[in-house]
């Protein structure tokens, strides 16, 4: 039977299916009000993997966690990302991993989480303008004086992994990744071998296209949804799987939770394998 649960870092324990907050309205008003109840309703659904980070509203949504549960239940892995920074570009936003930024980004992230440790915390990207020494040398600066607790990274190749692994020790990894998107593939093996939680983002991308009609055939055949077997087969796929999938709405978020009691059989297995993105 697939396991239910994961201790990232080999002792901070999790449920598998988590929850991306990146999704949820921040702005004043009846949206926000529906955001933060798909927060709380999350953790009533017994999740205990939230992920979130500075870029998504630079910090607003850090905000909005901790306004929706603080003072959050035992064992609530709230994650977050730094690296990321506001520009003047027309994507409105930059690469910056400078060891002053970081820093001021976890300051601004216990702050706004209204905690004195990020249990996990994610460099965004690796920023190709300054040495990967240096901005893992300051998380690892940063976890040395209590402010945070795991290091992960996001978006990496198999060779970055490696050699940020010669520099501190990566708790875990979030890659774009989906049944139907597995270029990755490669990175979730070195994390599987590793034990590194893997933390797909997009888990379920696809998964209600036309190009995915035998996802949809299986999940008709099992009374489900096709973003359920997505991430069902994703819990399946390897047990350092802990997928994310993020909505704004409660009926979504009530759906993609329930993916965790749904049994695929081999027959169902062989043929979701087949489907190489």
């Amino acid at each position: 039977m697939t396991s239910t649960m994961f201790n990232i870092g080999g002792d901070l324990g999790v449920r598998r299916l988590g929850f991306g907050a990146m999704r949820l309205p921040t702005e004043a008003g009846p949206a926000r009000e529906a955001s933060l109840a798909v927060a709380r309703r999350a953790v009533q659904l017994g999740v205990t993997l939230i992920d979130t980070a500075h870029m998504y509203g630079w910090g607003a949504n850090e905000e909005l966690l901790a306004e929706a549960l603080y003072p959050y239940a035992d064992g609530l892995l709230i994650t977050t990302k730094v690296g990321v920074a506001r520009s003047s570009s027309s994507a409105g936003w930059k690469l910056d991993a400078r060891p002053d930024v970081l820093r001021a980004q976890v300051d601004h992230a216990l702050r706004r989480l209204r905690v004195e440790r990020i249990d996990l915390l994610q460099l965004h990207r690796i920023d190709p303008e300054v040495p990967l020494a240096e901005q893992l040398g300051a998380l690892r600066e940063l976890r040395t004086e209590g402010k945070v607790g795991r290091i992960g990274l996001s978006e990496v190749t198999v060779a970055e992994l490696d050699q940020a692994r010669e520099i501190v020790d990566i708790a875990s990894v979030q890659n774009r990744y989906s049944l139907l998107d597995r270029e990755h593939e490669p990175v979730l093996a070195a994390c599987e071998a590793a034990g590194i939680a893997f933390l797909p983002w997009r888990p379920v991308a696809g998964a209600a296209s036309a190009a995915s009609a035998e996802i949809a055939a299986v999940a008709a055949e099992l009374d489900a949804t096709p973003a359920q077997v997505s991430l069902a087969w994703l819990l399946h796929h390897a047990p350092v799987i802990l997928p994310i999938p993020g909505t704004a709405r409660i009926d979504h978020l009530e759906e993609n939770l329930a993916a965790a009691q749904l049994r695929l059989d081999q027959s169902c297995l062989d043929r979701l394998d087949r489907l190489a993105g």
